[in-house]
């Protein structure tokens, strides 16, 4: 078997730290580029790889992989970043740079990853949802196995009173691999770090969980290996993932006698052969395009949404929730935030307006303190990093559009009081930039007129008008090149309905011009918010999650192709940026609505 050779080179990551990576050049490259992406184990780096890579027999592929922050050759304090959703939005840059300078698509990627590695990888795969080939998940380190009593809870105190706190693995080369010499070559690698950053390690764990929790989000192609003599993961969480899966193509696989290195061990060519075997299957078969419209109806997320509408929570749980409506109807009125989410709906934009301002108000000290743990819930907290993220996605597409001289026209289709985006338009008053916000809710509209007149703002609109009636889009003279649909369809779990508002929405977005859209592919407390708190309407608030590939279907069904996407470290919220091109559906439904 021929080897190859790996090329070095530098990539800069979405912070603009520098990372270290490789790439082996095929040796018979095919008209059709492909590549395989490979992904490190925990303490490791890419220069470990090389075998592996050879061992595949993929010699038509490219390979590549980067040394992660804080390990081999890249930057960093070792086995240290500053969250574990760093490590995953590195993963995503880096695919995106391969496949934009090797004009490779990310759907003919296909990724290997091992141990921590593997986590990385279900984790980028279940939060952005690309559209790769198919993955390997060579014993993904789901959940490391902590021999210490209470070791966890103890890393979890010792993350808050230190800010940055390291532990060294346990690990040996020996619990690792039976082959002597990948012992030796492992305890000689001087770029192999024992350190591991407390707060990665507890990042890890939790991400795990959620992923594995929600592995019916994912419908990658995908081969799990398990050891059966793991001494560092437990096997059970990967059969959970597994079985969890919506992926019609999958396959699990536990290695007799293999220790946790996998990929390393002496009687590895198992594991090459299987790998070999399901990569040319993915390659070769035709796969079913996986189509998510119809989600709100039936699929994974329709049954939870089922359950939480139609099935009776148990008997505690049923106590426990009773108790709470009680609390907020009685002390929880002393909470501003509380009285308004009672008032006008916990969905509201006017309930969303004081969590965006962060700042507790109640009647009486104890009012406050209760307003101040209020919006502080982790969903809270994730809607104002949802801003964050907005704002961000923002400034990047208006400082394109500066820079290439373009006027700038902002549309909101459901955005509240809109204060956001009055701020956005206050900057950049002196650029012609020019913005209509746009709500059903009369008072939302008249608080945004409102903040505008307070901050002299005079270059943004505001309308009443139903986001969902495409004929609205068409009465107004507004025509946008910047379409914003933030924290809207997360309210209505039809797709029939959401895809009307997409529809009539683009039908008036200048070609070329961009959309910012924002998801919720994830939520800790759905259960508890649907049997505790009232929406706009009075009536329970029960929300249907929407995968993040199911949102971008839907809007790249209307001409949105996402070229990026943010995502806060719990994994609630997501904002997508898009690029926007009329499609044939698209210009159809512009048509038939002028002529109606």
């Amino acid at each position: 078997m021929a080897k190859r050779e790996a090329k070095e080179d530098q990539f800069k990551t979405f912070d603009g730290t520098e990372l270290h990576y490789r790439t082996w050049e095929p040796l018979t490259e095919k008209s059709n580029k492909k590549a395989l992406v490979v992904m490190h184990r925990g303490h490791e780096h890419s220069g470990r790889l090389s075998d592996l890579i050879d061992g595949m027999d993929c010699d038509e592929l490219w390979a590549f992989a980067y040394d992660a922050r804080g390990h081999g050759l890249s930057p960093g304090p070792r086995g240290y970043a500053p969250d574990f959703s760093y490590l995953v939005k590195d993963m995503d840059t880096f695919v995106k740079m391969v496949s934009e300078k090797h004009g490779i698509p990310i759907e003919s990627m296909f990724v290997v990853a091992n141990s921590v590695g593997a986590v990385v990888t279900s984790t980028w795969v279940h939060d952005y949802a690309p559209a790769i080939k198919g993955m390997i998940l060579a014993a993904p380190a789901f959940t490391i196995k902590l021999y210490v009593p209470m070791a966890l809870l103890s890393l979890r105190i010792l993350n808050m009173i230190k800010k940055k706190a390291f532990i060294s693995s346990y690990v040996k080369s020996k619990f690792l691999t039976h082959d002597v010499n990948e012992q030796k070559k492992y305890d000689q690698d001087k770029l192999i770090t024992p350190d591991i950053a407390v707060n990665i390690l507890i990042g890890l764990n939790d991400n795990a969980a959620r992923v594995v929790s929600d592995a019916g989000a994912i419908h990658t192609p995908t081969l799990i290996f398990s050891a059966e003599k793991d001494w560092i993961v437990h096997s059970k969480p990967q059969k959970n993932f597994f079985e969890g899966l919506s992926s019609s193509k999958k396959k699990f696989i536990t290695l007799s006698g293999f220790f946790h290195g996998v990929l390393y061990e002496k009687d590895r060519q198992i594991a090459f052969d299987e790998c070999i075997q399901f990569i040319k299957e993915c390659y070769g078969e035709k796969t079913p395009s996986v189509s998510l419209v119809k989600a709100d109806v039936e699929g994974y997320t329709y049954k939870e949404y089922d359950r939480l509408v139609n099935y009776p929570v148990s008997i505690l749980n049923s106590i426990n929730y009773f108790s709470q409506r009680i609390s907020l109807t009685t002390l929880g009125r002393l909470s501003k935030g509380i009285r308004i989410g009672l008032k006008y709906g916990f969905d509201s934009g006017m309930s969303l307006d004081h969590v965006y301002k962060n700042k507790a108000v109640g009647i009486t000290p104890l009012g406050k303190v209760i307003d101040f743990f209020y919006i502080n819930a982790i969903g809270w907290r994730g809607i104002r990093q949802r801003k964050v993220h907005l704002q961000q996605a923002l400034d990047q597409v208006i400082n394109a559009m500066i820079t290439e001289g373009k006027a700038i026209r902002i549309m909101d289709i459901a955005g509240g009081p809109g204060r956001y985006l009055t701020e956005v338009a206050k900057k950049c008053e002196h650029h012609d930039l020019k913005c209509l916000v746009r709500d059903y809710e009369k008072a939302n509209i008249n608080e945004g007129k409102q903040i505008a007149e307070s901050l002299h703002c005079h270059n943004v609109e505001f309308m009443v008008s139903d986001a969902f009636n495409p004929q609205t889009y068409q009465d107004q003279e507004f025509r946008p090149n910047v379409l914003i649909v933030s924290g809207l369809f997360e309210l209505f779990p039809s797709n029939e309905l959401v895809l009307k508002a997409i529809e009539g929405a683009t039908a008036i977005v200048e070609e070329g011009g961009y959309i910012l859209y924002t998801g919720q592919p994830w939520h800790p407390q759905l259960e508890l918010i649907a049997n505790t708190l009232p929406n706009r309407e009075g009536a329970k608030w029960i929300m249907r999650r929407r995968t993040q590939k199911e949102m971008d279907e839907l809007f790249n069904i209307h001409g949105a192709e996402k070229s990026d996407m943010k995502i806060d470290k719990w994994g609630i919220f997501t904002v997508s940026t898009a690029n926007f091109k009329k499609t044939n559906k698209t210009q159809e439904v512009d048509r038939n609505v002028k002529n109606e």
